[in-house]
């Protein structure tokens, strides 16, 4: 059987997952200071007693249910129970604002929704939804009021339904995953745009079996591995990585903590772990910026050894042999950093994976030069997350891979990435219009991203969108240089370049306060806020290191003639990024647009 005609569902998939490994570890999970294992069998307990309480709250086959949550093993759980009852799980990341998370739950349909806790559950009261029939609170609190006439039962009161329903009915769950196909609705995952409203990309069982079965076709991962996952559960890349471990039979750590990353690595030592390009270049800027802290010879031994690393890295990106002496050297450099670093993320990592936005080519090394490799992958919420990936044997930094099993890219005339393949999904929920626009009759998406192929490897440049044109008529890619200075100025958070129609390129710039906490006690300037600080000459003068590396790495028309740094860093809450943490850039354009005038005059 192909990867694109794969004849199972999603809770299919999962019950046969059970039946081959019920022993074996599927999860793991903080339990106050430890961990707590789950085997196969132990997840199908819980899960078929959280359907069984679906189907005794009435939810019907295609109905759906949100699940509006941190990533915890109760979303995973509570998401293969919602599927199990035949329903459909509506994504809603916690840090949603109230009135997108009515708009959601509205626009679904939902008649359930699952809240992480009181907060989650406020948010509904301020949107009218009269499909909504009960809310199931994951943390119980007594000050939990749903809007009216909603019922509010906690997860142990639905597993308890689940229960009863099971000793009078077994076979209730069992009949619902019988109904399903693979062409049933699994999944509405709202893109938080960066303009407008989010559209809900409908995903059916299918989308998330052949990513399963295409990812498992490159041999990348076996049962003995182990993964860690702290990604938001609600974007479909940690959803496609709990598809892809069905169809594996690897176990994964869960904990959505984000401060807890590098300690939970230690105690863990998973094999390998996804995340967004944010995450690797906070780890590339906290290693840099401590070790420099230090000075001194730790310090040079540490850029001796990135120096000896990145040269080796880049020999074998020419595929040329690295030589003897740069080989000797390179493992003096391991015993000395490297491994130290390796050992601070749990010493067992294979690969990590990097998605969701652009990979620099500078962080990519930094990782490959320490012996730790980065696998950039490809794909939007409308693939049902990857369609492209690099391969531990043949990774090309720089590029996002080689099409997964049963996908195909093609390059329109202007550049256009188009995607045809098991993973794309069936259409935007409730908008024809809309999915016409993307979809065309011979299945190619339309991903409004500009690309190129070579030797089958995509490398994607920009957005179609973002693209700026200059007065001077002359295109500069903001992708390309907000990656760019990120990368050679660690204490950056934020940067959004801007330019359209205008004489020269500009950057808005926002800091990093961990970063700075750092550097700011170093200089004497510990007692100062970020705000204090963006306005400091010595802040100002840092910046513009920063700026001048980054132009000297750019064509003369793509350069940062003029910035401003912002105040404060920008964030979900203030509307200037998605909840998956990409700049809403017209958003940022239009608050500051009174400081961007300024820099023209």
């Amino acid at each position: 059987m192909t990867t694109t005609q794969h004849g199972v569902s999603f809770a299919h998939q999962f019950v046969d997952r059970v039946r081959r490994t019920p022993a074996a570890e599927a999860f793991r999970y903080r339990d106050g200071s430890g961990w707590q294992s789950l085997t196969w069998q132990d997840t199908r307990t819980r899960v078929w007693e959280l359907a069984a309480g679906l189907v005794d709250l009435g939810v019907a086959v295609g109905e759906r249910v949100g699940i509006a949550s941190g990533t915890r093993i109760e979303w995973i759980v509570a998401d293969l129970a919602v599927m199990c009852a035949g329903a459909a799980t509506t994504t809603v990341y916690p840090t949603t604002a109230a009135d997108e998370v009515g708009y959601i739950v509205g626009d679904s349909g939902c008649v359930v929704v699952i809240a992480e806790d009181a907060g989650q559950v406020a948010k509904l009261r301020e949107s009218e939804l009269p499909q909504l029939r009960a809310v199931v609170v994951i943390e119980p609190a007594a000050d939990v009021t749903a809007p009216d006439g909603v019922d509010v039962l906690t997860l142990q009161e639905l597993a308890a339904r689940g229960r009863d329903l099971l000793a009078r009915r077994p076979d209730a769950v069992d009949e619902r995953v019988d109904a399903l196909t693979p062409d049933h609705l699994a999944t509405l995952v709202y893109t938080s745009g960066t303009t407008g409203r989010p559209k809900g990309v409908r995903l059916s069982h299918a989308n998330w079996t052949y990513e399963g079965r295409a990812v498992a076709e490159l041999d990348l991962l076996t049962p003995a591995d182990l993964q860690y996952l702290w990604l938001p559960l609600s974007h479909v890349l940690g959803k496609m990585l709990i598809g892809i471990q069905l169809e594996i039979g690897f176990a994964t750590a869960v904990d959505g903590d984000l401060s807890r990353i590098v300690e939970n690595l230690g105690q863990v030592k998973p094999t390998f772990m996804g995340g967004a390009p944010r995450i690797f270049e906070k780890v590339r800027a906290t290693v840099t910026l401590r070790t420099q802290g230090h000075g001194g010879i730790q310090a040079r031994i540490f850029d001796w050894a990135f120096r000896v690393g990145l040269a080796a890295s880049r020999t074998r990106q020419r595929r040329a042999p690295v030589d003897r002496w740069t080989a000797a050297r390179l493992t003096v450099a391991d015993a000395l950093v490297f491994r130290k670093i390796r050992a601070a993320m749990g010493g067992r990592i294979r690969f990590f994976v990097s998605g969701s936005a652009p990979l620099s080519r500078e962080v990519a090394e930094w990782f490959d030069a320490a012996g730790l490799t980065v696998l950039e992958g490809y794909g939007l919420t409308e693939t049902s997350a990857a369609c492209a990936v690099n391969l531990p044997q043949d990774t090309r930094i720089g590029t996002v891979g080689p099409p997964l099993p049963g996908t195909e890219f093609m390059i329109a005339s202007d550049g256009e990435i188009l995607v045809r393949g098991g993973g794309v999904m069936t259409g935007y929920h409730g908008l024809p219009e809309a999915t016409d626009d993307v979809l065309d009759p011979d299945g190619w998406l339309h991903t409004g991203d500009i690309g190129e192929l070579s030797d089958g490897y995509l490398r994607v440049t920009d957005r179609k969108k973002d693209m700026i044109k200059t007065s001077g008529g002359k295109y500069v890619s903001p992708q390309k240089i907000e990656g760019v200075f990120k990368a050679v100025f660690p204490y950056a958070s934020h940067i959004v370049v801007h330019g359209e129609s205008r004489r020269f390129a500009s950057a808005l710039i926002t800091l990093d306060p961990d970063a700075m906490k750092g550097w700011a006690d170093q200089h004497g300037l510990g007692a100062l806020d970020m705000a204090e600080l963006s306005r400091h000459p010595a802040v100002q003068e840092l910046v513009q290191s920063g700026v001048d590396e980054l132009n000297s790495r750019l064509e003369r028309w793509e350069t940062i003639k003029k910035f401003v740094v912002l105040a404060r860093d920008l964030s979900v809450e203030a509307g200037e990024l998605t909840p998956s943490m990409k700049v809403r850039r017209r958003t940022v354009e239009n608050q500051y647009v009174q400081e961007l005038d300024e820099l023209y005059r």
